[in-house]
């Protein structure tokens, strides 16, 4: 018997996203805490064997985890980003892609600093070094072009965070001019909620839009995104998000609140979304009224 997906894989045009903060191994948890991994990897695996999103954005994953992660979703499956520490140790933000799907074309990892090309660099009060990992992408079904940005803004500097999110609109709205015809995703656990300072500055020029509002459908309640293991809480803060612009278009969204035998698998609830490409699907609908 297999576990229900909230969405699970999906076939061309529709991209399925998403967002997973699967929380660092910790190396010490009390007796029978939800937070140990030994007790929380099987459910990871459940969750991302069930669902095989196109795309995955990681947040917290340690060296074992990332490995976990990507065995989990299946052979196709590859990623790209290291460690936040200098060698490339540390907690990663890696971007999982279905390779059978998604060819990978370009990728770079950049710090969340004034010096971005300087690998585990920090410059706005963060204690910790926080980073992006962009990936570019041709869709080998559809031929369309998707850029990807995975990122998890620091927990304490109200100052980083955001300078880090105008950072991050940036490389959006360079994307956006690079190329007008390719679908934009940035997914993350920024540390800020919906109403925050610093979604608006991710979402204020337009060019970013929230997928929780753009759908055309939502899928679950409006769950907060941080449960800390405990039960499903509607109207809480959605601190995990999952942004789209260019040609991106939102058909689907939800927020994945699965409880396994009344266990999460992380602290975090995952966010989802189907997406497809405007251009792409206007396309399909010209030659459908063509053919008839």
């Amino acid at each position: 018997m297999t576990d229900e997906p909230l969405i699970g894989p999906v076939e061309a045009p529709d991209l399925h996203v998403m967002s997973f903060n699967v929380r660092r191994r910790m190396p010490r948890n009390r007796p029978g805490s939800p937070d140990r991994w030994a007790t929380r990897k099987p459910l990871v695996r459940r969750l991302l064997a069930a669902e095989r999103p196109t795309v995955l954005g990681v947040q917290e994953a340690l060296d074992e985890q990332v490995e976990v992660v990507g065995h989990a979703l299946g052979g196709t499956h590859r990623w790209v980003g290291t460690g936040r520490d200098p060698g490339g140790h540390g907690e990663a933000c890696p971007v999982y892609y279905d390779a059978e799907r998604l060819e990978l074309t370009n990728w770079r990892q950049l710090a969340l600093s004034a010096t971005p090309d300087e690998h585990g660099s920090r410059s706005w009060g963060n204690l910790t070094r926080r980073l992006v990992v962009s990936a570019e992408f041709t869709d080998r079904e559809t031929g369309g072009r998707l850029r990807v940005l995975n990122t998890h803004l620091d927990h304490l500097s109200r100052r980083s965070r955001l300078q880090s999110a105008l950072m991050i609109a940036g490389l959006a709205h360079a994307a956006q001019l690079d190329e007008p015809d390719a679908a934009i995703v940035v997914t993350g656990d920024f540390n800020a909620d919906e109403r925050s300072a610093v979604h608006r500055r991710l979402t204020g020029d337009g060019v970013l839009r929230d997928v929780w509002d753009a759908t055309a459908e939502r899928l679950t309640p409006e769950w907060g995104t941080f449960s800390n293991y405990g039960p499903r809480r509607r109207g809480g803060r959605r601190i995990d998000l999952i942004l789209v612009g260019g040609a991106a278009e939102v058909t689907h969204a939800g927020i994945n609140a699965t409880r396994f035998e009344g266990r999460a698998a992380s602290d975090h609830e995952p966010v989802q979304a189907v997406l497809r490409h405007r251009s792409i699907d206007a396309a399909a609908t010209v030659r459908t009224k063509e053919a008839g």
